[in-house]
Parts: C-alpha cells; structure tokens; sequence
C-alpha cells in the first residue's frame, strides 16, 4: 500500500505543477529537501515565490487533503521556505504559501483545488 500511496502522492503533485503553469506560474523547484524535510513545489507568480503544498487523496474518509495541513506542518513548510531561500541567498522576497488539493476517486476524473495564501 505505501507504494501505491506514493504513486498517488507523485500523480497529484504532477497534476498540480500543470495546474500551476497554466495558470502562469513557474515552477522554481520539485521535491526539494533539506535536513528539515521536503518541499513539494516552489514557483514564482509575478514577483512573488510562492511555496505549495500538494496534498492528494483518493477520499475524505481521513478528511479534505487540505485539512491535513496542520498547524505543525505550516510551521516545518514555513522552515523550510526559510531555508529554501538561504540556499539561494535570497531571503528577502515577497513569498506566498498554498496548498493545492488533489481528489483523485478511483471512479472518475481528478479535482484540483488551489487554495493561495492559505497559511
């Protein structure tokens, strides 16, 4: 099952970056990871970097892929885009968080919510 829900999580964050891009956004980085953790996308929407957070789900019996970024993990993103910036030597730009949720039911089509500036 783990490999399947990893298969699920890499759909969903594929299907987001086409999202982004063709709502004009470009994508800076995929997967990127540090000591902290991962960042699943990072992207500029005009002259703002904008850190995302895919979240898919094949149900809502453990809730909404949104609800499952919590305050905990809002803290660990927001350390990571921190750290994301320090690698580049960038830290003071305008920056944005998102979390894109993905609905992807065995029996039809996927549900892309993107929700900008939502923590």
């Amino acid at each position: 099952m783990a490999n399947s829900r990893s298969e699920l999580g890499a759909r969903g964050e594929a299907l987001a970056t086409v999202h982004l891009v063709e709502r004009g956004m470009e994508v800076l980085d995929r997967n990127w990871r540090c000591r902290y953790g991962e960042l699943d996308i990072v992207a500029r929407d005009g002259e703002v970097v904008v850190f995302v957070e895919v979240k898919t789900r094949s149900g809502v019996g453990y809730g909404t892929p949104a609800e499952s970024v919590t305050p905990v993990k809002q803290v660990r993103i927001r350390k990571l885009a921190l750290a994301w910036l320090d690698a580049r030597a960038s830290p003071w730009v305008r920056m944005r968080f998102d979390v894109v949720a993905v609905m992807m039911p065995r029996d039809g089509d996927p549900v892309i919510s993107h929700l900008p500036g939502v923590f």
